[in-house]
């Protein structure tokens, strides 16, 4: 069964066939900068490796190339679409969605009606959807929720603080978000442990970045909350700040959109310190660029304060887990967020910390007591999975 994932953010697809049950991956790829003159598109298959630049204004003619590459006679991977069984899209928020759904009108609305929720994400994630469903018209479209992993989290952790009638004509709660990420990684920590009872922190760290509670495979409490904008700092998210600084800006004469913008699309890294791309923090942080240096030492003390207060929500912790773009490839930040943390059992061993690898890898000393792991995410591959277990 050939299952194609997409992932349509506001200016770029990120696309990924696989073969199932088998989990063979056929092709992958990216189309970014969608609209915003030369877009960059990268199209790869086991021989094959296309980079191009293009000029695509709108995510159909993003999806459009992409099908055109999948039967192109030179280097597709199949004859036409029509032998793509299934198209798993990835959705930000899903509200109450426990499981994967198929796609009717209906479900469309409900993505529809929360974007005010995830305005960053769920908007781009409807737009796919709708073009993908003519480009791939004889396939079944199936929506993943990142909301979903977090449905365990109990009552005491995700309901708010306000007024009940208002928290449940409005269904505010806590939500939860990356969620195919934490689930993904979790189960591969249990399965690398080796235990049936487990206590476990993931810790995905990208532009957006969150952190969750896993005991026993389930999550128990996650950084986010009721939108992808609170708990750790993020690429040009705030993360938790006082809800008193809003209502203070808008004193000051800021509107509410100058506000969310300034919050969700101007702060974080990129506010702290005018990058929002790491590798550029980290460079200029080593050559003593204070700025940089602050911004990446209270981005590991975030992180820290959410291990401590998981691990008492826990009552232990077995293992901890760094995950995504800079979590996988941050030796720098891994180390910062470990330093002085022997007292809660982890001891990070440089050496291993230092060494790149696509594999699951632990980079702990061999005397400490709680594991500390780097576990490449594969939101697709969790999707995919998601997808197969619903059509079969």
């Amino acid at each position: 069964m050939n299952i194609i994932i997409i992932n349509t953010g506001s200016s770029s697809i990120k696309f990924q066939m696989l073969a199932m049950p088998d989990q063979k991956v056929i092709c992958s790829g990216l189309v970014d900068r969608i609209g915003l003159g030369s877009s960059n598109l990268v199209y790869e298959t086991q021989n094959t490796k296309v980079q191009e630049v293009l000029d695509i204004d709108n995510h159909e003619a993003g999806l459009k190339k992409i099908s055109e590459l999948l039967i192109d006679p030179k280097i597709g991977v199949i004859k036409d679409t029509s032998e793509i069984t299934a198209v798993g899209h990835r959705v930000v928020h899903g509200e109450r969605f426990s499981d994967p759904m198929k796609i009717t009108e209906k479900v469309k609305e409900k993505i529809k009606d929360l974007f005010l929720l995830a305005p960053l994400h769920n908007p781009a994630h409807l737009q796919g959807i709708n073009v993908a469903e003519e480009i791939f018209s004889d396939a079944e479209h199936i929506a993943v929720f990142d909301t979903a992993f977090f449905q365990t989290i109990p009552e005491v952790v995700h309901k708010y603080a306000i007024p009940n009638d208002i928290a449940e004509k409005y269904n505010i709660r806590q939500y939860g978000f990356h969620g195919t990420s934490h689930k993904f990684v979790s189960e591969r920590a249990i399965e690398f442990l080796g235990v049936k009872e487990s206590k476990i922190i993931t810790i995905h760290l990208g532009n957006g970045c969150s952190i969750t509670a896993v005991k026993d495979g389930k999550s128990i409490d996650h950084s986010m909350g009721f939108s992808p904008a609170n708990g750790l700092i993020m690429g040009t998210r705030s993360g938790d700040i006082d809800h008193s600084v809003v209502f203070y800006l808008n004193d000051l004469g800021f509107s509410v959109k100058e506000i969310s913008d300034l919050l969700q699309k101007k702060s974080g890294m990129l506010g702290l310190t005018g990058y929002s791309d790491l590798r550029d923090i980290e460079r200029l942080a080593e050559e003593g660029n204070k700025d940089c240096l602050l911004a990446l030492a209270m981005n590991a003390y975030r992180i820290k304060k959410f291990i401590g207060s998981y691990t008492a929500a826990m009552g232990g912790l077995d293992a901890i887990v760094f995950t995504a773009g800079i979590g996988e490839n941050s030796p720098y930040l891994r180390n910062l967020v470990c330093k002085n943390m022997e007292f809660f059992g982890l001891e990070i061993d440089e050496e291993k910390n230092s060494l790149r690898s696509k594999e699951v890898r632990a980079i702990h000393k061999d005397n400490s007591k709680t594991k500390i792991l780097v576990i490449p995410t594969n939101e697709e591959l969790e999707i995919a999975k998601q997808v197969y277990g619903l059509l079969n």
